[in-house]
């Protein structure tokens, strides 16, 4: 049966972390949507792995996978794309794992010509080091984790965002004291309307690096088309397991997001339809 929402997570190798994005997704509140595992090129053994697991969860789990050949993360994500059968996506990567409402929330929080941006909580490498499937399933994240972070976070020096770790659901709370915010599109944690990114014709492949352009191209090619993204502070919130930081300083990225943007690209002519055309 098809499914109306459809959840891409983006993904490479790491196939015990994704184990754990799964438990988290085993959990949801809303349980009515399809998963899309959009493979940058991970290994035989671990593609194996995949196929040999996703009957084991109550929701249906496509893998889309392409050859390694480099940072394509822009490439499989159009793939993923196509492949869905949701007319609202979200999009997560594999190392964030949702909040047992994640799903609920980013369909309570759309409306027309709006991009959902979530937030995020930033996990330590100490409780990263502890996180498993058993603890997902039972709660922890959600209603354990707080002295944990707090202490590594005031007295470790450690950058946790842990503010996010509050969360306002109550819609009366959320108008007096919050307001939802024109921002950034957080790459790691955001939804759409499936037809909105088809009017720019998806991601823009020509990026080959992460960092600039990633995910600021779509958010300013759906900005000039009036789809703008809405900071959702204090909801729609996901932990982002700890890795070291990476390189995101690529100047081929910087000139081709600058180009796109002087232009006024809406439509990239580099995204899925060039796919379409292509099988």
């Amino acid at each position: 049966m098809p499914r109306s929402i459809s959840l891409i997570i983006s993904f490479y190798n790491k196939i015990e972390l994704l184990k754990l994005v799964l438990a988290a997704l085993e959990i949801q509140t809303f349980r009515e949507f399809e998963v899309i595992i959009a493979d940058d090129g991970s290994k035989t053994e671990v593609a194996a792995e995949i196929n040999r697991i996703k009957s084991t969860y109550f929701f249906q789990i496509k893998h889309v996978w392409q050859e390694d050949n480099g940072w394509q993360k822009n490439k499989i994500l159009n793939k993923a794309v196509v492949a869905s059968e949701g007319e609202y996506l979200i999009f997560i990567d594999g190392d964030c794992i949702p909040h047992r409402r994640f799903i609920q929330e980013h369909i309570e929080s759309r409306a027309e010509n709006q991009i959902v941006s979530g937030r995020r909580i930033m996990l330590t490498e100490n409780i990263s080091k502890t996180l498993t499937i058993k603890k997902i399933k039972e709660g922890y994240l959600e209603f354990a984790i707080g002295f944990p972070l707090f202490f590594e976070t005031v007295f470790g020096g450690e950058k946790t965002y842990m503010e996010n770790i509050l969360r306002i659901r109550n819609p009366f709370l959320r108008k007096m004291f919050l307001k939802d915010r024109r921002r950034y599109l957080l790459g790691c944690n955001y939804s759409l309307w499936k037809a909105d990114l088809m009017k720019v014709n998806g991601f823009d492949e020509r990026f080959l690096f992460p960092g600039t352009g990633e995910d600021t191209d779509l958010e300013g090619r759906l900005s000039r088309i009036e789809v703008y993204p809405i900071s959702k502070k204090h909801l729609v919130t996901l932990f982002h397991y700890y890795h070291v930081p990476f390189d995101t300083n690529h100047e081929p990225n910087k000139r081709l997001y600058e180009e796109n943007n002087r232009n006024r690209i809406t439509f990239t002519p580099f995204g899925i339809q060039k796919q379409q055309f292509k099988s």
